[in-house]
């Protein structure tokens, strides 16, 4: 994510929980000791009116005020004088601080009765129910922050189950099941997975297909192809028999090449492991290759970096790597190639327009040669070489060279010794 790492959908969700549960346990702790003042409010009022109506049925009998009551009192509130005038007996508290509660009725002769005490806002138990709402709500919310953890984090290890099985997918491994991944439910996640493992499937059925096509075409082109090419020999010499041949030779490569590509499809190459002190044989199969292709000696030069290093590996299928990214320089770039090698890895760059963004970024598709100032081919040479790669365990990539052109770089498994070691 740019700018640096975002909080993870386990952190959001937590937060998320913890927050609204926060927030409800707060309105219902406020809600909780609202009601409770209220309750004690209309207690408070319901214990005044009584005393009042007592006081008033005593004085209008036997002229004795009772519970310490006044006749016309001058503290009386208005609002309170006010209510007794129109014929209410009523009460009234008055506010902070200092409160009190006050109770008056109308007697004889017109008078007004009241009864005056305090209303004690400090009041005890609703200081240990502040109390016990506080802890308890407190504990609430740390119960709830810590299943709220619980719950997110089985949600996000559900959800990244399922990203880590597509990664799979997407690195070629068709069999591994997001259903597996994510286990039992019936929820949003379970169909998510369940839509990736179809369309897993539905890949693999295609890739399965197009595996069986160019197995199945090259083989039935291989015998058509080689009578053809004895034919061309048979024609007489001349120019239009050389171009002949020459395209005859041209479709026998791309029937090898496709018989290739269906022998590591299928998965049955194995490579024939040997010790081989790569920088020396990176120099014999560099010299091989200048022969064969009766290349300038300068068109490909050898740089050895260090001491050299003997792999565990199959030389042959280093040789045929070397020469298929050696060819396609010289082809689709310029020379001169650069082989360098150092250590267990070994790089090869031209001079060229480099290789284009998307085979940097996804790696060689066959059929595929790149862009067009980067010439013309069938794209296989750079997949055999990849495949060759997977079979030996190496790592290949494609980048971009110092110089601008095109830069592979295999990387070489280490020995089992130096692993041991």
């Amino acid at each position: 994510m740019p700018g640096g790492p975002g909080m993870g959908l386990r952190s959001k969700l937590g937060l998320i929980f913890l927050l609204v549960s926060s927030l409800a346990i707060l309105v219902l702790c406020v809600a909780v000791y609202t009601q409770a003042q209220s309750s004690r409010l209309d207690r408070t009022r319901s214990f005044a009116d009584e005393r009042i109506q007592l006081a008033a049925e005593s004085y209008n009998q036997n002229d004795v005020p009772l519970f310490g009551s006044k006749l016309d009192d001058p503290d009386l509130p208005p609002q309170l004088r006010q209510a007794v005038l129109e014929g209410k007996r009523a009460t009234y508290k008055t506010g902070s601080p200092n409160a009190k509660m006050w109770a008056a009725a109308g007697v004889k002769d017109g008078k007004i009765l009241s009864i005056v005490q305090d209303y004690d806002t400090d009041d005890p138990s609703m200081n240990a129910l502040r109390r016990a709402l506080i802890l308890g709500g407190i504990g609430t919310v740390a119960l709830v922050a810590l299943v709220s953890v619980v719950a997110a984090g089985s949600l996000s290890r559900r959800i990244v189950g399922v990203a880590g099985t597509a990664r799979r997918i997407a690195a070629g491994d068709l069999d591994a099941s997001a259903a597996e991944a994510v286990g039992k439910g019936r929820d949003e996640v379970a169909s998510l997975a369940t839509a990736i493992d179809t369309m897993a499937s539905s890949l693999r059925g295609q890739l399965e297909a197009e595996r069986r096509f160019t197995a199945d075409v090259a083989h039935d082109l291989r015998t058509p192809v080689t009578g053809l090419l004895t034919a061309a020999e048979l024609l007489p010499p001349g120019r239009p028999s050389e171009l002949v041949r020459d395209r005859a030779k041209v479709l026998r490569r791309l029937v090898e090449d496709l018989l290739e590509i269906a022998r590591f499809d299928s998965g049955v190459e194995q490579a024939d492991l040997e010790h081989v002190g790569l920088g020396a044989f990176v120099g014999s199969a560099v010299g091989r290759l200048r022969m064969q292709q009766a290349l300038a000696p300068d068109s490909i030069v050898v740089h050895r970096v260090g001491e050299d290093e003997t792999v565990w590996t199959d030389s042959r299928r280093i040789e045929r790597i070397l020469a298929n990214l050696i060819v396609n320089g010289l082809r689709h770039g310029r020379p001169p190639i650069e082989v360098t090698v150092n250590g267990r890895v070994i790089e090869v760059a031209d001079h060229g327009d480099g290789y284009p963004e998307e085979l940097i970024a996804e790696g060689p598709r066959r059929f595929r040669s790149g862009m067009a100032e980067r010439g013309v081919g069938h794209g296989l040479g750079l997949t055999i070489a990849a495949g060759h790669a997977k079979v030996l365990g190496a790592e290949l990539t494609f980048g971009t060279a110092a110089t601008g052109g095109a830069l592979a770089r295999l990387v070489l498994p280490p020995s089992p010794e130096t692993e041991s070691s």
